[in-house]
């Protein structure tokens, strides 16, 4: 019965691939995007109170960042592999 309604339905099951993988990439996007707001405000805030430690804290902010821009990497990915496999 399955086989059957994927055979019907077969063009529902590759708009739900491309949905799928929009929703992954979207959803790391703006999770990455608030994260990358979040850090770098609270580095400002830190450097406002101690501007002597501005060089350890932008260091710090740099690495932070890169570690949250890895999600939307992974997530499209992911979406590529939904996609494609």
């Amino acid at each position: 019965m399955v086989r059957r309604l994927l055979k019907n339905n077969f063009t529902e099951v590759f708009s739900m691939k491309y949905l799928a993988a929009a929703i992954a990439a979207g959803l790391a996007a703006l999770a990455a995007s608030w994260g990358n707001g979040k850090v770098i405000s609270k580095t400002i805030e830190g450097i406002a109170r101690q501007p002597e430690s501005a060089n350890n804290l932008r260091s710090t902010m740099f690495i932070g960042v890169g570690l949250i821009e890895a999600v939307p990497i992974l997530a499209i990915v992911i979406g590529f592999l939904i996609l494609f496999l």
